[in-house]
């Protein structure tokens, strides 16, 4: 338990200083989305690229992680689907949201700071192989979804230009770049590796900033039952879910947790720009963000310490 603790509270204690300078203004608007580009496409992919160079794939890859990681978040829409068809809202923008924020998880800043502080390198490989299938994964059903409930009637463009930004995410091409440099079996030059080394450096840290600085209180309280229900299917009925189907399938420990700790991810920000560019109801996406980070704390400690008793 006290691994758990001493990863979980120095993660959220930067969450929160990234939440606190905001408020005193020393991140301004225009510094975070700057910055949110840097650790976006070059900090973070430096990060996934490098550990899987490093990687050995014939051990650290398993399929059917991957199977089990598809079929709990399938599971999870389903049941979004459900409870928006029971509640009989006529809004489809917030029954869009509501449904992208339930599974669209926040990967590449806390899924892969939990994972990094957390495992091993082994462990964190795999978390680096896992990281691409999931993401395409959730972006894809998230545009799905918002196409579904929001735009009936509305150009198709701008839904192809979201698929393109899905399958050129700079942190897919790097896991898919890593993979292939690791395959070729090429030799990783020191001055280049300890490059991405001092790159990947500042990912973590400054993407836990940003998350604190994304964080909006405001709309927190006004849209707290909604979002309440999203934070209940995101942080604990998806690697809930998960971790039943990993068990029934025989999935070892090492496969398994490097898996849950990114299907308990808490809401993307990536939801909020989804919603803004296809019609989804924004504040929501907002307020679920918000809610699911400050839980994530909680959710974290709770399913590391489950699955380190395991």
């Amino acid at each position: 338990m006290g691994k758990v603790v001493i990863t979980i509270i120095p993660i959220f204690m930067l969450i929160l200083l990234g939440a606190g300078v905001r408020r005193l203004g020393f991140m301004k608007t225009e510094f975070v989305a700057a910055a949110n580009r840097l650790v976006f496409y070059l900090a973070i992919p430096a990060l996934v690229f490098r550990a899987l160079t490093k990687a050995s794939l014939r051990t650290e890859f398993d399929f059917l992680s991957v199977v089990m990681m598809v079929i709990a978040v399938l599971l999870v829409v389903g049941l979004t689907l459900v409870y928006n068809y029971r509640r009989k809202n006529e809004d489809g923008s917030l029954s869009g949201t509501f449904a992208q924020a339930a599974i669209h998880g926040n990967l590449g800043y806390i899924g892969l700071a939990v994972a990094f502080y957390y495992l091993d390198e082994g462990g964190f490989a795999r978390v680096s192989m896992l990281v691409g299938f999931l993401m395409i994964l959730q972006n894809l059903i998230g545009v799905v979804l918002l196409q579904y409930y929001c735009c009936v009637g509305r150009e198709s463009r701008r839904v192809r230009d979201l698929l393109a930004s899905v399958l050129f995410n700079p942190v897919i091409m790097a896991a898919v770049g890593g993979i292939f440099f690791n395959l070729s079996r090429l030799p990783m030059p020191q001055v280049f590796d300890r490059f991405l080394l001092i790159l990947s450096g500042l990912a973590l840290p400054m993407g836990l900033l940003l998350i604190g600085a994304s964080i909006s209180f405001a709309l927190l309280r006004q849209w707290l039952p909604q979002a309440a229900v999203v934070a209940f299917l995101k942080l604990v009925l998806l690697p809930g879910v998960a971790l039943l189907l990993f068990r029934i399938a025989g999935v070892d420990e090492q496969n398994l947790i490097p898996a849950i700790i990114l299907l308990a991810a808490p809401t993307a920000t990536l939801t909020y720009v989804m919603a803004r560019e296809m019609g989804g109801h924004v504040d929501l996406a907002v307020a679920s963000v918000s809610l699911t980070t400050i839980l994530s704390a909680f959710s974290y400690a709770l399913w590391l310490g489950l699955l380190h008793n395991l």
